[in-house]
């Protein structure tokens, strides 16, 4: 196993036991909306680059 997943269930564990298991839903949903957010803003930053630029007025 990576030490990635290691230290991630090691931070589930310890939220799990200060939060309680009713909160784990809720902050599921917050960090996959977090997520979605994130991947949004980089497809638009990847198709801001994707788009050709205008040299016309540069010449």
């Amino acid at each position: 196993m990576s030490d990635v997943a290691v230290v991630l269930i090691v931070v589930l564990i310890i939220v799990l036991i200060i939060r309680g298991p009713k909160t784990l839903p809720e902050l599921g949903r917050i960090f996959g909306r977090g997520v979605r957010e994130a991947r949004a803003e980089a497809e638009k930053l990847r198709s801001e680059d994707d788009t050709p630029k205008d040299d016309s007025a540069a010449t």
